[in-house]
């Protein structure tokens, strides 16, 4: 009896720890997807213009290219930057709240949303970064490191919290 009393008490140790190990490590990565948001924002306000890992070879024309080709043109890649950084950015801090206020106490729908809001994001920007060869490691890495930081914390509060379900 004092022995399925006490692996009771292990196996709830385990599954906090976790919950704890995973949301941190899913908190870490949203915490980049915000850094990576302000880096977006602000090289749309310096000379760099264009997104981070994009230069010559992707793009053959920079920031006072595009102004004088079309001042319309470039106020319009402007504010999409401006938009998209702003999604980003709020993707990560509604993820840091999902994860700090709901998955790390072993809430299934918090951790469903946490891990649905960004994956859709990036279904629908990914696949258009390749097919345009804009998928270099300069552009890409950060976020790829992010989220490959995020899968593993998913996978392992997800352990947490199916442990704690049983």
């Amino acid at each position: 009896m004092a022995t399925a009393a006490i692996g009771g008490r292990a196996e709830d140790r385990a599954a906090t720890q976790a919950l704890r190990t995973g949301s941190w490590l899913m908190g870490l990565a949203a915490v980049g997807f915000v850094g990576y948001a302000v880096i977006f924002f602000v090289r749309n306000f310096t000379d760099a213009f264009l997104e981070l890992g994009i230069g010559p070879n992707e793009v053959s024309v920079g920031r006072d290219e595009i102004r004088a080709f079309s001042p319309s043109l470039f106020e319009y890649v402007s504010h999409l930057h401006i938009a998209v950084s702003g999604f980003i950015a709020a993707t990560g801090l509604a993820v840091v709240f999902l994860v700090a206020y709901g998955v790390r106490r072993g809430a299934l729908w918090a951790w469903v949303g946490a891990v649905v809001s960004p994956v859709l994001g990036l279904a629908v920007a990914l696949p258009a970064h390749y097919p345009n060869h804009f998928d270099t490691l300069g552009h890409l890495g950060l976020i790829y490191l992010a989220v490959a930081i995020f899968v593993v914390g998913a996978l392992v509060s997800l352990r947490g919290i199916l442990a704690e379900r049983r």
